[in-house]
Parts: C-alpha cells; structure tokens; sequence
C-alpha cells in the first residue's frame, strides 16, 4: 500500500490557484490568490541538464518532488510557495497531474522553480 509518512511533512507551503483579470486588455496579467497553507514534503530531483534556452534566455529549472496530505481541489494549473520563516521563499509551478497516495491518504507531484540560468553577472 502506498500511504503518505505524516512525519516528513516538515515544510510549510501555501497553495495559490490564478485568477483571470477581467479587463479587456488584461491578458496575462492575472494575480495568484491563495487556496490553504498546508504542511509538505518537498525532495529535489538530482541535478541533471535542467538549463535550457527560451527565446534566447538561458533558464535553469529546479525539478522537485512535492507531496502533502489529500486534498481534492488541487491541480496542475496551481502553484505551490514556499514560506521560509514567515517569508515567501521559492515559487513552485505543479508540472504534472497530481497523483493519490493510498485512499486518500496524500497526493504527490512534481513541482519546477524557474531560475536565470548561467552567468548572472
């Protein structure tokens, strides 16, 4: 049986969903709005060739499996943020459908932070 370890839930994450603007011309400029703030696993994916280049920006991702206790309302188009004593810390998009643990006992997912790739300097 694959059930959730309750004990490794040792981060905090805030779950936010998006939300359309209405304007006329608001495309793409819609805000996050929080959904709860739960407790979480989250275990980064051993580093591989995560950079690649977007539109000639050098981007590295930050793959990271991610799970928590069940919840129905959670999807791929959400977003998880970390809160790193009581500050936000690195925003995770959900990349993959989120999968149940056992029968209900938790949902897991993979999770990507965008980074600047490269040099920054």
């Amino acid at each position: 049986m694959l059930g959730l370890d309750t004990g490794s839930l040792d981060r905090r994450v805030r779950i936010e969903q998006p939300v359309a603007d209405a304007a006329f011309d608001g495309a793409g400029s819609g805000e996050w709005e929080s959904i709860a703030t739960v407790w979480a696993s989250i275990v980064d994916a051993l580093p591989s060739r995560g950079e690649r280049l977007a539109e000639g920006i050098n981007v590295s991702t930050r793959p990271a499996r991610v799970r928590m206790r069940y919840r129905a309302d959670v999807t791929a188009a959400m977003r998880l943020v970390e809160i790193l004593g009581g500050a936000d810390g690195r925003v995770m998009q959900i990349v993959t459908v989120p999968a149940e643990l056992g029968r209900r006992d938790g949902l897991e997912m993979m999770v990507e932070t965008y980074e600047p790739g490269g040099n920054t300097a």
